[in-house]
C-alpha cells in the first residue's frame, strides 16, 4: 500500500525555522520525482521544491530559504524551512511523480494528507 506521512508542521514566527519530513512506503521513492507542494485556503495548490536522484527544483518564492533533501532515514525526503514568512502559511503536501513538467500537479500520481504550518507577524 502506497503511503506518503508528512510530518514537521507548526506555527512559528516569521524569521523562523521548521523542519518538513515526508516518509514514504509502498513503493520505490528512488524511482519517482519527490515533490513538495503547498495550498492556502482559497489557493490552487502550488509547487514549493522537487527533487529527482541529485537535481533540485524550487520556486522562486522559495529559492534560497528553502531546501529540498532526501533524508539521511532511507525513504524519506525533507524540506528545510528557513526565513520564513507570513505568505508561507498554507497546508504542505509531499508527492511522488514522473517525468513531465515538475510543478504540475498532474505529474504526480502519489500524495500525502498534508501538514500545516503556519507563520505569524
Amino acid at each position: 500500500q502506497v503511503q506518503l506521512v508528512e510530518t514537521g508542521g507548526g506555527s512559528v514566527q516569521a524569521g523562523g525555522s521548521l523542519r518538513l519530513s515526508c516518509t514514504t512506503s509502498g513503493f520505490r521513492y528512488d524511482f519517482y520525482r519527490m515533490g513538495w507542494f503547498r495550498q492556502a485556503p482559497g489557493m490552487e495548490r502550488e509547487a514549493v521544491a522537487a527533487i529527482y536522484q541529485d537535481i533540485t527544483y524550487y520556486a522562486d518564492s522559495v529559492k534560497g530559504r528553502f531546501t529540498i533533501s532526501k533524508g539521511s532515514v532511507k525513504n524519506t525526503v525533507s524540506l528545510q524551512m528557513n526565513d520564513l514568512l507570513p505568505e508561507d502559511t498554507a497546508m504542505y503536501y509531499c508527492a511522488a511523480g514522473g517525468d513531465g513538467p515538475w510543478k504540475s500537479t498532474s505529474q504526480y500520481s502519489f500524495w500525502g494528507q498534508g501538514t500545516r504550518v503556519t507563520v505569524s507577524s
